[in-house]
């Protein structure tokens, strides 16, 4: 990492990257339980959430909720520089006790209406994630921000959810969302391939190139992720488990501790 800034305040955490001449190893599957918001400066890259594909170009901003995957694919060497905010999805229950504000995070499948593009949130990102001494007005200034970059595309995207229903979706959203919508069941490899009608090798480079990881991969992040929220939620671990498709809890236990750092009894 040639250039980083990052901070925190009351569980918002900020950060400005920037690298020269990468090459993008290591933008692999990445999964967490907050929601964050990407905004892109300079680079040939791509962005890839849940199976869909989204091209970058200066000023472009992504909004990713809790649980949905997501990963940067850089197209060439060069410079790759963004910034990035991470908040938990109830950071604003307190004025807005009926999530209006977050529909852009909740309201919507998942890996559909993600892309934005605000050239002018420049300025804006610059000013929260400037390096600044007194922690009170940072708190100001990024929950100013937060709420204004939020409320924003909030209303462009209640102008695109009334696209055109039935239009085709690509086969690599279709298979996620089968995944999606199955992971409480048994899910094997060749059975999500025989249901599209593809190899298990063509699966796997499905998943290559718009996940960054193996099928299997996808499937237990997901799985653990969910199992996370429903602990956080007041469900036992078992009860957890057992919604999310591990049919064995030790599997389970030991697959938590390594993703979480915790056991899930002691989940936070």
């Amino acid at each position: 990492m040639d250039f980083l800034i990052e901070k925190e305040a009351d569980g918002i955490y900020t950060r400005h990257a920037r690298e020269e001449d990468v090459d993008g190893v290591g933008y692999t599957m990445h999964i967490h339980d907050r929601c964050e918001i990407f905004y892109f400066i300079k680079g040939d890259a791509d962005y890839l959430i849940e199976g869909s594909e989204y091209s970058l170009v200066p000023g472009s901003l992504l909004v990713i909720r809790p649980g949905e995957v997501h990963r940067t694919r850089l197209n060439s060497r060069g410079l790759y520089e963004r910034y990035a905010i991470n908040f938990p999805l109830d950071i604003f229950d307190s004025i807005d006790p009926e999530n209006r504000i977050i529909k852009p995070f909740t309201d919507r499948s998942l890996g559909k209406h993600n892309l934005y593009y605000r050239p002018e949130y420049k300025k804006l990102f610059e000013e929260i994630c400037e390096i600044t001494e007194d922690d009170y007005e940072r708190r100001i200034r990024v929950y100013s921000a937060l709420l204004q970059i939020i409320t924003d595309i909030g209303k462009e995207f209640s102008e695109s959810k009334k696209e055109k229903a039935g239009k085709d979706r690509p086969l690599s959203v279709r298979i996620i969302e089968y995944i999606n919508d199955h992971l409480s069941e048994e899910l094997s490899i060749p059975a999500i391939s025989e249901k599209f009608y593809i190899s298990d090798s063509k699966l796997s480079r499905i998943f290559k190139q718009y996940i960054g990881a193996s099928p299997w991969e996808y499937i237990l992040a997901k799985r653990l992720i969910t199992a996370k929220d429903l602990i956080d939620k007041g469900a036992s671990a078992g009860e957890a488990a057992d919604k999310c498709g591990f049919k064995d809890y030790s599997s389970f236990y030991r697959a938590y501790i390594k993703r979480f750092g915790c056991s899930p009894k002691k989940s936070t």
